[in-house]
């Protein structure tokens, strides 16, 4: 098992209360505009929010301690099984040669027997005496005598060399047994290492379940207090649009405030620039104690697009209405405001009319990322330190503290596109960020390869449902299923067939129970990062429509075929299916 990362970010305890107090913030430098949003955690409380829990570390130590035996001893349970069946065969075709040479001494015996019967009934016992005495001609004689020489010596040689068979064979029988009953001891030596091992594993899960109670319980207060944050900052910002509304404000169109220099529409006067002169695409109202931002129609209705998806859960490549990614959410609700905008984070970032980080305004699109992962993420701002964005580590939509230091720009959509520029790259060998969310390889084995929880011990809270039987996976890939089984449903009348998704660590310990052999280890399954499922509904085999469809179409939403499990490779398994992202 690969070493775990010690490095973690810090976050608040989950049992300290995300402050819930409404403030309307100052959005612009010597502007108070109130926007009023509800003040944000430093970690997002979604459904993978990182938790400290010291317990759930020493515990996983545990496991891995276990699983890191049965890694090792998985070699040789394969080993043990294969040399256990081989002998079995070996046995099983030295029993038939036996069985065989068996049958051709009976037929000779049975031929001998005969032909003395026959001999018995035409004439009696035929001996030499009988002959001598039976017969006048000297020349008879002899000759009769010479034929029951050669019947005498060719019986003999026939059922000598069939006996002789017959016991090569049962010696052959006897060596395979031997062999057969050395494996069938060591297998059994094998097994009972791995029943020490699988009791081993039985005590820990024992005591990651209890663990795994306290951090659920703790990732359901997480979450709450995010709801919480989420439906403060929608009311208040329906508030602020109302108080436009009043006051004949929110149908301000974009192009009236796009150049304050040449003037704006009624009693309106502009925004103060950070770098001096006024803001463009946006203005104020003056008005005691504190002015009132004036944004755009379009801003105010993609923003408030934005907040009827709050809680929504993050899919990589999603657009909605179900499940978002981040680029997807700020193009659709900035579309459905009449503003057409690209649908990923780069292509946004190239192209959106940048404006100083000191002069954000709410409606703004937030570009966040560092030097060696390049660009990272995009959000809208709701004030100068909180913004909206579908979160790859919340795993949704979430109200969320704005990074101060990890900005790399900020965007006013509501300005004209600038000619597209380059987008931050990660450094040489540093891994991509999306949506918030490092993106590993496929073949990313880690202990904590997303959320920061262990395989198998995601905490219920932290999984999303499939609506099928109690099967849950990570929330993005039960986005994407949730997507997915709604297509083949149209292609097939009904829809997806499941059998299995998300497996604790207890359900790999009892698998690799019954099937060391077959299993993977515990701790190791694509099923306890909750991100692979086994279908059925003729999925299950090769060459079916249901099959080819998937082929087809899986990709579409993030799901892949193994190349393990393809025709031809060994472990052929059609039903088992993987989340990849997209």
């Amino acid at each position: 098992m690969p070493a775990r990362s010690r490095s973690r970010p810090s976050v608040p305890p989950a049992r300290r209360a995300v402050l819930a107090a409404v403030a309307s913030l100052a959005v612009a430098l010597a502007v108070a505009p109130a926007t009023a949003s509800a003040a944000p955690s430093d970690q997002p409380g979604g459904t993978s929010g990182v938790l400290d829990s010291r317990d759930l570390d020493r515990l996983q130590d545990k496991a891995a301690e276990v699983q890191d035996d049965l890694r090792a001893q998985q070699d040789e349970v394969v080993a043990a099984r294969e040399e256990l069946a081989e002998a079995q065969r070996a046995v099983e075709e030295a029993r038939a040669v036996l069985a065989a040479k068996q049958g051709e001494l009976s037929v000779h015996q049975q031929a001998v027997a005969g032909y003395a019967a026959a001999v018995y009934r035409d004439g009696g016992g035929l001996s030499r005496l009988t002959v001598l005495l039976g017969s006048g001609d000297p020349g008879d004689v002899l000759s009769a005598m010479g034929f029951l020489d050669a019947v005498d010596s060719h019986a003999a040689q026939v059922i000598t060399v069939a006996e002789t068979y017959r016991r090569a064979a049962l010696d052959e029988q006897q060596r395979a047994q031997a062999v057969l009953d050395r494996a069938a001891a060591r297998a059994d030596e094998v097994s009972a290492r791995v029943a020490e091992l699988e009791a081993a594993a039985d005590a820990v899960t024992a005591e990651l379940d209890e663990a795994l109670d306290v951090v659920d319980g703790q990732l359901a207060q997480l979450q709450a207090e995010q709801v919480d944050v989420n439906e403060r900052t929608a009311a208040n910002w329906r508030a602020y649009v109302d108080q436009l509304a009043a006051a004949g404000l929110a149908a301000t169109p974009a192009a009236a405030l796009r150049t304050p220099e040449r003037g704006l529409p009624g009693a309106l006067v502009p925004v103060a620039a950070s770098g001096g002169g006024a803001q463009a695409g946006a203005a104020q109202q003056p008005a005691q104690p504190s002015s009132v931002l004036v944004l755009p129609a379009e801003t105010l209705t993609a923003v408030s697009g934005a907040m009827e998806a709050l809680g929504k859960p993050y899919a990589p490549g999603t657009a909605g209405p179900d499940s978002w990614d981040c680029g997807s959410l700020v193009q659709s609700v900035y579309g459905r405001a009449g503003v057409p905008l690209p649908g990923t984070q780069g292509e946004l970032f190239a192209t959106t009319a940048p404006v100083a980080p000191a002069d954000v305004l709410p409606g703004d699109l937030v570009f966040l990322g560092t030097p060696e992962s390049g660009l990272g993420h995009v959000g809208i701002a709701l004030d100068p330190r909180t913004m909206l964005a579908a979160d790859g580590r919340a795993g949704a939509v979430v109200v969320r503290t704005l990074p101060g230091d990890q900005v790399l720009g900020i965007g006013r959509p509501s300005l004209p596109a600038r000619a597209a520029v380059a987008v931050p790259e990660p450094a040489e060998g540093a891994l991509r960020v999306e949506c918030g969310n490092t993106v590993y390889p496929p073949s990313y084995d880690g202990a904590r390869a997303w959320g920061g929880y262990p395989n198998g011990l995601i905490p219920p809270s932290a999984m999303c449902p499939l609506g099928a039987a109690g099967h849950t996976l990570r929330c993005d890939a039960a986005a994407a299923y949730r997507a997915m089984s709604q297509a083949y449903a149209a292609a097939f009348g009904g829809p997806l067939c499941i059998t299995d998704s998300y497996r604790t660590y207890g359900s790999q310990v009892r698998l690799y129970g019954q099937k060391p052999a077959l299993a993977a280890v515990p701790g190791t399954s694509n099923h306890g990062w909750g991100l692979a499922v086994d279908l059925c509904g003729g999925i299950e085999r090769f060459g079916t429509p249901q099959y080819a469809w998937m082929v087809a179409n899986a990709g579409r939403f993030g799901y892949l075929h193994p190349t393990w499990a393809d025709p031809g490779n060994g472990r052929e398994e059609p039903w088992h299916w993987e989340y990849a992202g997209t």
